[in-house]
């Protein structure tokens, strides 16, 4: 969702009077509220993966009021095609993916050797099909909102420093891209050496991660994780100098929100979804077995002795480097 904001603010330069409504799951729905791109958020009704093809023909016999010009369909899956094509909304942008022939009208064959970047694919859509490729693109930028922040600052107690330090320590994707909780919890002891503050942020599932991070630490970090809503986490990021991030969406956020960024890749090239900012540094190894794209490393099921290696080769002394003081 945050690299689709490029795909807005595109839209908006080349046509400045449109309006841009955005169908997207709720959970999405606070980044949507701070694009000032977006006209208005309509949540998706059903999860991702579900199909349920009534609730599709409804959903779009909802929006023909809504008269539509077109339907940039970002997902490749045929299901995403419905909605539109039930909308009746006469132009259906999209890449052809599964075999949408018919469900789109205007419909794109995905070069992915000069698409590289996801967020060129997304801008692309927006753009006439006989546009250069790639196309240019302004990055993502979501505002600050002080408002949001003075209420977190209030509702956890805390005191504001330019020597705050997040840490990301998870990603949904699988173990493949999650850095070693030791290794951050030895990059949070250096820092609040140092008089930083850090922060841990992330959903429920990172629980485990942080309770080994705080450990070490003596439980000096400020543990947010999975006691934060995303408009909460957002403005806590706000608040930060430094992201320490593995490739995840709260990397994308940090990149969003200007921070200094440190990006760490291990099963997934950064090529494909960098953090698009000029702040932000990407970490990896490039080994021979990288990228592998897997969510669980493919060597450690044979209990192979270097699994995982494209993370924990990466050490902390490198990411410290990198902060700086």
């Amino acid at each position: 969702m945050v690299m689709a904001q490029s795909l807005f603010i595109s839209l908006k330069k080349s046509f400045p009077d449109c309006l841009i409504d955005v169908l997207a799951p709720v959970w999405s729905l606070p980044l949507l509220d701070r694009m000032p791109e977006v006209a208005k958020a309509i949540t998706m009704p059903l999860q991702h993966g579900q199909f349920d093809l009534m609730t599709r023909f409804k959903m779009g016999q909802q929006l023909r009021p809504e008269h539509y010009d077109q339907a940039i369909v970002l997902p490749n899956s045929w299901k995403s095609a419905l909605i539109p094509f039930f909308a009746r909304i006469p132009k259906r942008s999209g890449f052809v993916g599964e075999c949408r022939w018919g469900l789109l009208n205007d419909v794109r064959k995905l070069d992915k050797n000069v698409l590289t970047m996801t967020v060129q694919r997304f801008v692309a859509l927006g753009s006439p099909q006989k546009a250069p490729q790639p196309p240019d693109y302004q990055s993502p930028s979501l505002p600050t909102n002080k408002s949001g922040q003075n209420a977190v600052i209030q509702k956890f107690g805390l005191t504001r420093s330019e020597k705050i330090l997040v840490l990301c320590p998870g990603a949904e994707f699988g173990p493949s891209k999650r850095w070693p909780a030791d290794y951050f919890a030895k990059v949070a002891q250096v820092k609040i050496q140092q008089g930083w503050q850090v922060w841990l942020l992330g959903s429920e599932k990172d629980k485990d991660t942080a309770i080994t991070i705080n450990e070490a630490t003596q439980r000096q970090c400020q543990d947010f994780i999975g006691q934060t809503s995303l408009n909460e986490a957002v403005d806590l990021m706000s608040l930060a100098n430094t992201v320490i991030a593995n490739d995840s969406g709260l990397m994308h956020l940090a990149a969003a929100l200007d921070k200094t960024v440190i990006a760490i890749y291990g099963s997934t090239p950064p090529e494909f979804a960098p953090p698009l900012s000029k702040k932000a540094q990407t970490v990896r190894l490039n080994l021979p077995c990288s990228p592998c794209r897997q969510r669980v490393c493919p060597l450690y099921p044979v209990g192979h002795q270097d699994h995982t290696q494209c993370l924990t080769g990466i050490k902390p002394e490198q990411i410290l480097e990198l902060i700086g003081n």
